[in-house]
């Protein structure tokens, strides 16, 4: 399995982790309580400008993880058109655009061990109260590793179909893809069980 940490190393890869996400989350809130379009529109230029640093192939890799946004930035543009709340629909779009470039940015620039380091110092202290740290560790770390595989799965899915007729994919890859998402989770549930489950973990 992949993760969606990009191989190509920028000075971000030696930035803290910790630092990063802290700065991810107080940029993000404080995105709602901008209420200017050029503001926010001078903040994705800003955005897009970091991916622009580190060199064509990281730009080119970060708007292929961003192209997933498209299909939700049409649907809101039609809606808030419908209304004819142009002013509001392009700043709620920008800011999403922003804030969702920014994470990919983070995590782009994010090793996944750093990544759950961070989670593991976050939700330690829910062990006081009885919860499993470990497992949360666990969840989250799967979840950033299989997303990419099953995007990929996705778009092989797409191009099958797409080599078969020319009509749209679309809603007709639904099931077949939560076969294959429900066959992906079953080999990992039958590999964790194999290696003791998460009960093992809380041994470590």
């Amino acid at each position: 399995m992949i993760s969606l940490t990009s191989p190509i190393e920028t000075r971000a890869h030696n930035w803290s982790a910790g630092y990063k996400l802290s700065a991810l989350a107080v940029t993000t809130i404080a995105l709602f309580f901008v209420e200017h379009l050029l503001l926010h529109l001078a903040f994705l230029i800003s955005v897009f400008i970091l991916y622009v640093l580190p060199g064509k192939a990281f730009f080119i890799q970060g708007m292929k993880h961003l192209k997933i946004l498209w299909p939700v930035v049409l649907i809101m543009a039609i809606w808030h058109g419908f209304t004819q709340e142009y002013q509001l629909g392009a700043m709620v779009i920008v800011r999403m655009i922003s804030a969702v470039a920014l994470a990919n940015l983070v995590t782009m620039t994010t090793r996944l061990a750093d990544m759950m380091d961070v989670a593991h110092f976050v939700a330690h202290p829910l062990r006081r109260f009885g919860l499993s740290s470990r497992a949360l560790e666990l969840s989250i770390a799967l979840v950033i590793r299989m997303t990419p595989v099953l995007m990929s799965k996705g778009q092989t899915l797409s191009l099958a179909w797409r080599a078969r007729t020319t009509k749209r994919a679309g809603w007709r890859i639904i099931i077949p893809f939560t076969v294959i998402a429900l066959d992906d989770a079953d080999h990992v549930a039958e590999a964790l069980k194999a290696r003791g489950g998460t009960h093992i973990l809380e041994k470590k």
